[in-house]
């Protein structure tokens, strides 16, 4: 198995650990980064190449990682499909709207198949233990759920080239499209409408840490490409605080709430049927499911077991790399999540970003009508 890779930085070194790990037989053949990082966590010396299609056409690879910056998935993620090669795309899948209709257009072309894509909590044993007891729920009613990262963490966003939504697509894409797709799922349909509210309060200038402690903490994650040195004087355009109400084609509701400046992090999900109900939290690791006579339908506790300290993003980096491995030898047919997924999931942001930069209710009916005519969805 020949495995090539655009962009080499944290996450790809941590993805590609975990598939070397996984599956033996990969070998990296040779990789594109005008600037790369963790090189040292790649093993060995690996073939750096000038382009990504000359590095597709002298290797001629089995996969290719696509984990460059946001911006330029669309440009390599098209050729890799000309190459003619299977294709792991980190998420978001593209950055516009635009970009993601004329990703439609050559998936038509060449086949959604081909793509891959890292929606990693689709695979996290939270959402696969709550897939199996959404039918005990009935139907979906309406759900809460938030993303909350910590100041150090948002420090990062904010000085990182994710800061800037021309390279990163906007926070709401950028870092909570994972979320917006498990309620997808969750529901079986897409948003019809949306309203969103937010803006920058907690990284301005006049918050600007005066002690070493807190200055240490701004700094504890490493930006490398395109960075800024201060998280509360950078030139970034992305929001810290955010709230959404999304509106699903079947009727149910959705309040959804983001903030990068939360000292005791929480990632929580409530989801409320008409028979009974589920909660859980990501991060501190717990899903419960009652039932409307107050029977417990099902607990997990995911602090414990192998997978807890196992790998990023919850246990689910190893449990989507296992699944792919297995896809890619044929043993699994289906994976948890479609690229097709991703792009319904990464419109849904961009149409949160645009109810709140216009102050309007934003409606995705036209948005849906236009990507159903490339008939991905079989």
């Amino acid at each position: 198995m020949k495995v090539v890779c655009a962009g080499v930085g944290l996450r790809a070194s941590e993805v590609l650990s975990i598939f070397r790990s996984t599956m033996p037989e990969m070998e990296l053949v040779g990789f594109f980064d005008p600037q790369p990082t963790h090189l040292e966590k790649m093993g060995g010396e690996i073939p750096r190449f000038a382009t990504v299609e000359e590095m597709l056409a002298q290797t001629n690879p089995d996969l290719f990682l696509v984990m460059s910056p946001n911006a330029f998935h669309l440009e390599h993620i098209k050729a890799g499909l000309q190459a003619g090669v299977r294709i792991f795309a980190e998420k978001p899948i593209v950055t516009t709207k635009e970009q993601t209709m004329e990703l439609a257009g050559l998936l038509k072309e060449y086949g959604a198949d081909r793509v891959m894509v890292g929606l990693v909590l689709r695979y996290s044993k939270h959402m696969l233990d709550l897939k199996e007891n959404l039918p005990a729920l009935g139907s979906i009613v309406s759900m809460e759920a938030c993303e909350h990262i910590g100041p150090d963490h948002g420090a990062f966003f904010m000085r990182d080239w994710r800061r800037m939504s021309e390279l990163s697509g906007g926070f709401m894409l950028e870092k909570c499209c994972h979320d917006l797709d498990l309620y997808n799922m969750i529901t079986g349909s897409r948003p019809h409408k949306v309203a969103s509210f937010g803006g920058r309060k907690s990284f301005v200038e006049d918050l600007k840490p005066t002690s070493n402690a807190e200055n240490e903490i701004m700094q504890k994650k490493k930006s490398f490409w395109n960075s800024a040195d201060d998280a509360f004087l950078s030139d970034g355009d992305i929001i810290d605080y955010q709230t959404a109400i999304l509106q699903y084609e079947n009727g149910a509701s959705l309040s959804f709430h983001t903030n990068i400046n939360v000292p005791d992090e929480y990632r929580r999900f409530a989801v409320m049927g008409t028979l009974g109900m589920a909660e859980g939290d990501f991060m501190r690791g717990f899903l419960k499911a009652t039932a409307r006579d107050g029977s417990v339908i099902a607990e997990h506790d995911y602090t414990q077991g192998p997978l807890a300290q196992a790998s990023g993003h919850y246990g689910a980096d190893h449990l989507m790399v296992r699944d792919i491995v297995d896809h890619l030898r044929g043993d699994k047919p289906e994976l948890n999540v479609s690229v097709v997924d991703a792009m319904e999931a990464g419109l849904v942001a961009l149409a949160i970003d645009e109810a709140r930069l216009s102050g309007t209710i934003v409606d995705l009916e036209p948005v849906w009508a236009e990507l159903d005519g490339y008939g991905l969805r079989q």
